[in-house]
């Protein structure tokens, strides 16, 4: 019988505060690794190890290649470094983004689920969007056990939301509770009969490791969407898991449902944004060239070129009305973690 050894933490948007309270809340001597992923820039230069190591009981490192998972410390995941579990250790990857992250909370819940079983705690705390789902689902599925932050007590509630609903975890817990049902759930012995990985998780765990022979193999997770990956604007396949449903492309780039809408909305935003812009050029093209014909005694050409400026200016004003009013944005806004993750 072993016991659970690997509990793995996943943050965004107002999940700073929350992790620094549990962290300062966990016994020292823990009987397990922490492993946690705040979703941040890429640019970045991550001062959130030394902000968690203020309030934390435990050791807190800052991940790299090949740390051994050692019990009773806390692994910080980098800037543009998926945080993965591989055979006791970490392992850190430029693969694929997930939801448009690297570092990804579900990266680092799935391939902990993969490489650990049933000796996974997942916690999912504060986010905006549904960020964490997949990967506790992937945690629920190989026998791990699942937490998520009260939503209501959460700055954004929606990813705990999404992990409850959704992914099914089993504990809502504030977070002032967890440091006790963790310790709990550290100390029980778990079986040794584990569900199976399976092909999916398999794939999708080679996938962020970059593995030569998952990106290469023509046999691609799921069934064909009729949509386009915002990141490469490749062909995404539909993956149904656990109840969810998400989206992958041939390379590897991930998206739940929430995240790929609110991409589409900021890359249909930018093309609005460019049509305008040609609009505008239009415009002042058609003034310019009406203004020159007016003076060469043009008239008819200038009547022509004024037509134009005014069609463009007309378009120009109703495209102004729709980004003004902001219809086309994600209303939960930019998923990213602004207290204290990251300086640039």
């Amino acid at each position: 019988m072993g016991r659970r050894d690997v509990v793995v933490i996943g943050a965004s948007a107002g999940g700073i505060e929350a992790l620094r309270e549990l962290l300062g809340t966990l016994p020292e001597d823990l009987a397990a690794t922490v492993l946690v992923v705040v979703h941040m820039p890429a640019t970045v230069n991550s001062a959130l190890p030394a902000i968690l190591a203020r309030a934390a009981t435990m050791p807190v490192v800052q991940a790299h290649d090949g740390l051994p998972l050692e019990p009773g410390s806390v692994v910080v995941a980098v800037p543009d470094r998926h945080l993965l579990v591989r055979d006791g250790r970490v392992a850190l990857s430029r693969g694929p983004r997930e939801n448009g992250h690297r570092p990804a909370v579900d990266t680092l819940f799935r391939s902990a689920a993969h490489s650990a079983g049933d000796r996974v705690v997942s916690i999912v705390l504060s986010g905006a969007m549904d960020d964490g789902t997949a990967g506790t689902i992937a945690v629920r599925a190989r026998g791990g056990v699942c937490l998520a932050q009260d939503p209501a007590e959460a700055l954004y509630p929606s990813m705990p939301q999404h992990a409850i609903q959704v992914g099914g975890a089993e504990y809502v817990v504030p977070v002032a509770g967890m440091a006790a049902l963790l310790t709990r759930l550290v100390a029980e012995e778990v079986a040794e009969d584990v569900p199976p990985a399976g092909d999916l998780m398999d794939m999708e765990t080679s996938l962020a490791h970059f593995d030569a022979d998952a990106l290469n193999d023509d046999d691609r997770p799921g069934d064909p969407s009729g949509f386009g990956c915002p990141s490469c604007h490749g062909a995404l396949f539909t993956i149904t898991e656990g109840g969810m449903e998400r989206y992958r492309c041939r390379v590897g780039h991930a998206w739940s449902p929430e995240a790929l809408a609110s991409e589409q909305s900021q890359a249909l935003e930018g093309a609005l944004w460019m049509a305008l812009r040609g609009l505008e050029e239009r415009a002042a093209l058609s003034l310019r060239m009406g203004q020159r014909a007016e003076e060469r005694g043009h008239p008819h050409s200038a009547r022509a070129f004024q037509q134009r400026h005014d069609e463009a200016q007309q378009a120009a004003l109703v495209l102004r009305g729709l980004l003004q009013r902001g219809e086309l944005s994600d209303e939960a806004g930019p998923d990213v973690a602004r207290d204290g993750a990251g300086e640039a």
